[in-house]
């Protein structure tokens, strides 16, 4: 790792009441020193204690570039657990710039994206699922990404992760103890245990793998697919979850054409929702196109709002769409214009839900009146959170990368299941057992190439 003193701007780029340029390595203070004006007095910085904040001016020679407040903060209690300077002046674009370049020419080099908290990992400050959790915090875009990032940076991924490990390395260390020493150790009657230990550290792993599914879906946002006829509210449904007029809305039937996307917070839930076409047979051949994208659509969407006129009776169109969600769990159908008198009822459509194999939740709504609205993001809570964001509670893994390397501990683990099963030697079980250590320490960290280590760390903003 190159140890030689970074700077980089930490806040974005752009026009604000304050900015910081951050400093970190051996020549920080020294960096400061030469750059630095008190407004009182002649005191170095560099002979300042650690986590105090100084009022003066950032000069490049006599030229005086601006004003700033500086925070000098000593190792290793620092972010990077290098010494550490933040220099907060004011937030202009062109500024934070010249500021940045003051410090660079007096001999700080600037940080390559990522550089900070590569140096806090590889100081070991931070573990590498840590380390991730950090750019997840900066780009999160709703509640549970947010509180899931939160999570993982308090080290809750690593503390579940080690306990897992832990036991695979005791299991392993009792195989070798006996491989090495037979005469004295012997491995009868231990297959048993083995297999139970091996069995609960499987599921452990099944459960993260678990959480993953429904992690990283909530945190890129869930792909969701509004149908239903032509003319019974889907835009209208639509531009009161988006909160504004982003479909146009007439008694025309067939008047959305093409597909409408937009990304909505549902009550801390990311949502990017798709307006289609409605379904319906029909002659006219820009509508067909229409309706053959919804059905694309429809395949590929992790949740469906299937949206019905109740003041007009179900036809083949609704038995199409019906045979369409048949064997989906995640969708719901919106029994929409409640304010209207009711010719479709929720025992109809459940009938009618039987015949098709589908089985989902019904929920009255008017969005002419914007009710039923509250329900919806309760279903979509329920489906997908079990009702709350459990941030501070459960452990979620929303990372691919992470993902991966649990996928293969689990397959390592039961690669021992079979060997134990088919009496194979126990050198064949410490073989495949510190395989699967090895991949979960790859998600902190410990068993990691450098390449690796560049490819995670070029994707992060440059001032972090």
């Amino acid at each position: 790792m190159r140890t030689d003193t970074i700077a980089a701007i930490a806040t974005a780029v752009a026009n604000a009441g304050i900015g910081i340029v951050r400093i970190s390595g051996e020549e920080a203070f020294a960096v400061i020193d030469k750059v630095y004006r008190p407004r009182k007095g002649e005191k170095k910085l560099s002979l300042a204690q650690s986590h105090t904040v100084h009022y003066g001016y950032i000069c490049d020679g006599e030229k005086i570039v601006d004003e700033a407040m500086v925070l000098i903060l000593r190792a290793p209690n620092t972010y990077t657990r290098e010494d550490t300077v933040e220099i907060d002046c004011h937030g202009g674009a062109l500024v934070l710039q010249r500021v940045l370049e003051t410090v660079v020419k007096h001999g700080a080099r600037t940080a390559e994206p990522g550089e900070f908290t590569k140096r806090a990992f590889l100081n070991g400050r931070i573990d590498l699922s840590q380390a991730e959790s950090v750019m997840d915090l900066i780009q999160a875009k709703n509640d549970f990404a947010l509180a899931s990032s939160v999570c993982q940076l308090q080290g809750q991924v690593k503390e579940k992760i080690s306990e897992i490990r832990q036991k695979i390395l005791y299991e392993i260390a009792f195989i070798e103890s006996v491989l090495d020493d037979p005469e004295h150790s012997s491995f009868e009657g231990h297959e048993g245990k083995l297999m139970q230990q091996i069995e609960g550290a499987a599921g452990e792993i099944q459960d993260l793998l678990l959480s993953s599914e429904n992690g990283a879906l909530l945190k890129e946002g869930i792909h969701t697919v509004i149908v239903g006829k032509p003319n019974v509210g889907k835009s209208s449904l639509m531009n009161v979850l988006v909160g504004r007029e982003r479909a146009i809305v007439t008694e025309i039937a067939g008047t959305t054409r093409d597909i409408l996307e937009e990304q909505i917070n549902l009550n801390g839930i990311s949502l990017n929702i798709v307006d289609t076409a409605g379904i319906r047979d029909t002659v006219d051949q820009v509508e067909k196109i229409g309706v053959a994208r919804t059905e694309e659509y429809l395949a590929r969407a992790d949740f469906v709002i299937y949206v019905i006129d109740a003041s007009v009776e179900l036809d083949e169109n609704d038995e199409r769409i019906l045979g369409m969600l048949a064997g989906r769990h995640k969708a719901a159908a919106l029994l929409n214009k409640s304010d209207l008198v009711q010719v479709v009822t929720e025992e109809d459509l459940r009938h009618r839900m039987e015949e098709k194999n589908a089985d989902f939740p019904v929920i009255s709504i008017s969005a002419k009146e914007r009710t039923g609205i509250r329900e919806l993001e309760h279903l979509v809570k329920e489906l997908f959170l079990q009702g709350e964001i459990q941030g501070n509670d459960q452990v979620y893994i929303t990372n691919i990368r992470q993902k991966s390397a649990l996928q293969s501990a689990l397959e390592s683990l039961q690669l021992v299941k079979k060997s134990i099963g088919d009496g194979m030697p126990e050198d064949f079980y410490s073989i495949d057992l510190m395989d699967a250590y090895e991949s979960l320490g790859s998600i902190i960290g410990e068993s990691v190439g450098e390449d690796l280590i560049h490819e995670i760390f070029s994707k992060f903003c440059m001032g972090k």
